[in-house]
């Protein structure tokens, strides 16, 4: 292995690493810091996870220099204000050392303390599209003085629509820099884009051979799994011998806050990053992930882009995903800095023609996924579950999960009204559940697949089941004791309500 020091990295940034642990560089690091030390312009093809931060990070640091003049003097771009906070973190971290400071710029967060630290003459600004247009056409951000500048997970940011965004931030920098692009794929507007921006960039491809390849160092686990059973499969797989933390992707954020607080109620210690969450929410989920005082993240995979966590051991896909790059970027979370990883992917009934084109693709030689239960054998074999697990570690009290039902069922969770998912929908759910009553038929009804979600949405259903089944006794007390302003039961209350046309929300869409 090559060390930072052989590369030609100052010492003070070898020290800030080498505290961290950090001591060898990665491929992608060896091929572009020499270059990169010297100006060269450089184009980086390199998916998340490979190091890729610190190969245009230190040279960017370096050519600032220890102590360097007040003023934006580098601009790093980045598609999600998840990655800003990783790119800033990582920048930080090896410029503990150094005078310069580092400064993130992006939405979500209060305009006040970045144009504070932009007064007080941060040198290096790491920030989303949005943001620093913003504070550029303020004239609160100055970019007239960048002589070095980085291009982020390009092709993410072209998905996203930054495309206009980021030839205005160009436009705004001097003609004279340098300039790095990284990019996982090379399509022809990244290469437009480079032919325009950039002086005699060099091309370094520092991805495996086979891109459409999965890591050797993950094994893949693949269900096709019933949506009611999926939140009982995911307790019991939290609960397989050697799982460290795990990351859990869900399709939409809807369905990402209804398994935390599932997830939570079955006493596991899982946090949510998802766009229903405001950024301070998003940063504190992630931190206490990172630092390992929650081991379960909940994620959408717009808001998993900033996950550069090397410990994470399983990753569960709640649902396959839409196409082989979603999957290899889901599951890339897992076997990261050398290390082994489990990918587990739930495929529902719907959903096998996509995971026929994704088991096309990767060459998996699994066309028709194993049918499995949370009682199947094979799922404790293959995941090394012990014998007699249940998906619950703790028991709650029945008066407490009773009590907790009505501001779950009354519709108060955030968001729901306003996506219009309270009204015919509801009824539909109720009706589904009328038609397969308890203990009967729950694996065979399918539906469609946003019916699915629709009924695996935290797994209300089963917890209503648990209620009835564990504490019949102390519900009906509850029932008698409580009274209407007519004097009726909230019993009589709750069936004048429906037969009325009320609906309970607890089936809402995702």
């Amino acid at each position: 292995m090559t060390t930072f020091l052989e590369l030609g990295v100052d010492q003070d940034m070898v020290d800030a690493l080498s505290e961290q642990g950090i001591a060898d560089a990665f491929p992608i690091q060896e091929q572009t810091i020499p270059l990169a030390l010297t100006g060269q312009d450089i184009i980086g093809q390199a998916k998340t996870g490979t190091g890729k931060t610190l190969g245009f990070g230190l040279p960017l640091l370096q050519r600032v220099g220890e102590n360097p003049e007040p003023g934006v003097q580098a601009l790093v771009v980045v598609p999600t204000r998840e990655l800003a906070v990783q790119v800033f973190e990582d920048l930080e971290l090896a410029s503990k050392h150094r005078a310069a400071t580092v400064v993130p710029i992006y939405g979500g967060k209060a305009y006040e303390g970045q144009i504070d630290q932009l007064k007080a003459g941060a040198q290096i600004v790491v920030g989303t599209p949005g943001r620093l247009l913003d504070l550029a056409n303020q004239r609160l951000l100055d970019l007239g003085g960048v002589r070095e500048m980085v291009l982020d997970e390009a092709d993410k940011m072209l998905d996203l629509g930054f495309l206009a965004d980021i030839e205005k931030l160009f436009s705004l920098t001097p003609a004279k820099r340098h300039t790095m692009l990284f990019s996982a794929t090379m399509p022809g507007t990244i290469v437009t884009l480079a032919r325009r921006f950039m002086s005699n960039p060099i091309h370094i491809r520092a991805t495996d051979p086979d891109e459409g390849a999965a890591q050797a160092n993950i094994e893949h686990i693949i269900y096709r799994a019933h949506s009611l059973d999926k939140d009982e499969v995911i307790g019991r797989i939290l609960q397989a011998e050697g799982r460290g933390k795990t990351v859990i992707f869900m399709r939409t954020k809807r369905a990402a806050a209804k398994l935390q607080e599932e997830l939570n109620d079955r006493g596991f210690d899982a946090a949510a990053v998802h766009g229903d969450l405001n950024q301070d929410q998003r940063e504190r989920a992630m931190a206490s992930f990172k630092a390992g005082k929650k081991d379960i993240l909940i994620a959408t995979d717009v808001a998993a882009r900033g996950i550069d966590v090397d410990d994470v051991t399983h990753v569960i896909n709640h649902t396959v995903p839409d196409e082989e790059k979603t999957y290899l970027h889901r599951v890339g979370r897992t076997g990261r800095a050398g290390r082994t990883g489990i990918a587990v992917t739930f495929v529902d009934w719907d959903d096998l023609h996509k995971w026929a084109l994704i088991n096309k693709a990767l060459d998996f030689g699994v066309p028709e996924p194993v049918e499995t239960y949370s009682s199947s054998p094979h799922l404790f074999a293959d995941l090394n579950i012990p014998e007699g697990s249940k998906g619950r570690l703790k028991a709650t009290p029945v008066k407490e999960r009773t009590a907790s039902r009505p501001a779950r069922d009354g519709g108060s969770r955030s968001g729901e009204n306003s996506e219009g998912g309270d009204g015919p929908r509801s009824r539909t759910r109720r009706r589904t559940r009328s038609a397969n009553p308890r203990g009967s038929g729950r694996h065979e009804a399918h539906g469609h697949e946003q019916h699915g979600h629709d009924l695996d949405g935290g797994s209300e259903p089963g917890a209503s089941l648990d209620v009835a089944a564990e504490g019949d006794a102390a519900p009906r007390r509850r029932r008698r004791r409580r009274r209407g302003g007519s004097g009726r039961s909230a019993d009589g209350a709750s069936q004048a309500s429906q037969s009325a046309g009320e609906e309970p929300a607890a089936g809402s869409a995702e």
